[in-house]
């Protein structure tokens, strides 16, 4: 299967550097609702067959006007959430920011045991993004290609989990609102990695000011964590 998996639109968390991770969370900014307007023309050459989101609202919002070019109706699945900040959530200081990314490195550096205060472990959100992905697949042939709408540190972290073999293709890669990582293969046998939008699909002028927004831009990280 080719899976897009796409970030959210700009969020007022994401310019205030915010962790901002549980249901249902920020809608979109301005910005936000631009770079989702883009998405359905930056996508155009693709064979869509379906989309997805999680559970929060500010991928709901990112869908719709890919929904509304395609036909489709987005299907919401939790498992495809944000990593979860646990006792850091809505914090922006250094220190909470600071440990939410060193976390989500860890992870992607094969640390699965690590767990944030109050949040999950590794092991736990590779287990919820796994099942939430093969009931994506199930729905769908194995040629299909399918649009999941999803949260900056979730894909990162998960593109570095399933690309484990080839650790130079994700690391210190960075995803902005509506950037976009494509992945082909399958859950069992393994993915490869076949594109990696850094900045949003609809072109790099929609980028906006990320200085804080740590899940999108290892450089906004403190001491140069990435995440």
């Amino acid at each position: 299967m080719r899976m897009l998996l796409i970030r959210h639109g700009q969020t007022p968390s994401n310019v205030l550097g915010a962790l901002d991770t549980a249901a249902p969370g920020a809608g979109l900014t301005a910005l936000g609702q631009t770079q989702a307007q883009a998405v359905p023309t930056a996508l155009a050459a693709e064979r869509i067959a379906g989309i997805y989101v999680s559970g929060l609202v500010r991928t709901h919002l990112t869908a719709e006007p890919l929904a509304a070019v395609t036909g489709l109706t987005p299907r919401a699945h939790e498992g495809l959430n944000e990593i979860a900040a646990g006792a850091f959530e809505m914090r922006r200081d250094p220190e909470a920011v600071h440990a939410y990314v060193d976390c989500a490195e860890r992870w992607a550096r094969g640390e699965l045991d690590v767990t944030l205060p109050g949040g999950e472990s590794g092991h736990e959100f590779r287990h919820r993004y796994e099942q939430a992905l093969r009931a994506v697949a199930l729905n769908h042939p194995e040629d299909a290609t399918v649009a999941v709408v999803s949260h900056g540190a979730a894909i990162r972290v998960y593109a570095a989990i399933a690309l484990a073999h080839d650790p130079a293709a994700v690391e210190n890669r960075s995803l902005n609102n509506t950037g976009m990582v494509t992945l082909e293969g399958h859950l069992d046998s393994g993915f490869a990695l076949r594109d990696w939008v850094e900045h949003p699909v609809g072109g790099a002028h929609l980028t906006g000011d990320t200085e804080h927004d740590v899940t999108a831009d290892p450089d906004a990280a403190p001491q140069g964590v990435s995440a």
